[in-house]
């Protein structure tokens, strides 16, 4: 407890960089992996290629990754921009099967009955098609963003300053306070954003909630 009050301001730096290398990637990945998963789910012979590919993208080393994207993107090593994108990535490969599938257990007397009433394209999907695959992805959301919590702590090997930068150096100098305070910080952050999601989809579907549905 010593420690963690006479730093607890650099508790909250470290966190607050954490939460934006872990969240903006949720929310960039979500919106690449919405069209990716409605081509999937739209031609079934592109179903496969496009729910591998993700998979096989989720199967890269993250150390190796990180290290990697500056000579991809043209960055500085320690530019905080290599994590996000990375991490884009991964919730790319997380999410795109959970859009397809959640798309695909939407009924077909329900799409048909959207197109009747003259919902076709873009606007079924945004207007019938999404809303109703809201629970399954942000089921999927949920693991993609307890995932990207955990993930973002090996960027401290590269030098970008997280909660993992606690792990490392609570480690190599003996400081368990610190060891222990930087593991309960990213238990914690990691349940805040998975609150914040179940909330975002009760909000969204607040039919489910009024049927007695849970998110």
């Amino acid at each position: 407890m010593d420690w963690l009050a006479a730093h607890w301001r650099d508790v909250l730096d470290l966190a607050g960089n954490h939460l934006y290398l872990a969240g903006v990637p949720l929310v960039v990945g979500l919106v690449l992996a919405v069209p990716l998963g409605w081509a999937a789910k739209r031609w079934d012979r592109s179903y496969l290629a496009i729910i591998t590919g993700a998979g096989l993208l989720y199967t890269i080393p993250s150390l190796a990754l990180f290290v990697v994207m500056p000579l991809i993107i043209g960055t500085q090593i320690l530019d905080p921009i290599n994590v996000v994108v990375a991490m884009s990535v991964y919730t790319v490969a997380l999410l795109a099967r959970t859009v397809a599938d959640g798309l695909k257990a939407v009924p077909d007397h329900v799409e048909q009955s959207a197109t009747a009433m003259g919902y076709k394209g873009v606007r079924r999907l945004f207007g019938v098609e999404l809303p109703l695959a809201v629970p399954v992805i942000a089921a999927g959301l949920r693991v993609a963003a307890v995932s990207n919590v955990s993930i973002v702590t090996v960027a401290s090997v590269v030098g970008v300053p997280q909660l993992g930068n606690l792990f490392i150096d609570g480690f190599n100098r003996v400081i368990w306070a610190e060891l222990v305070t930087g593991i309960v910080a990213t238990v914690v952050l990691a349940l805040a954003l998975d609150a914040l999601i179940v909330v975002g989809s009760r909000l969204l579907t607040p039919w489910r909630t009024a049927g007695g549905g849970a998110a």
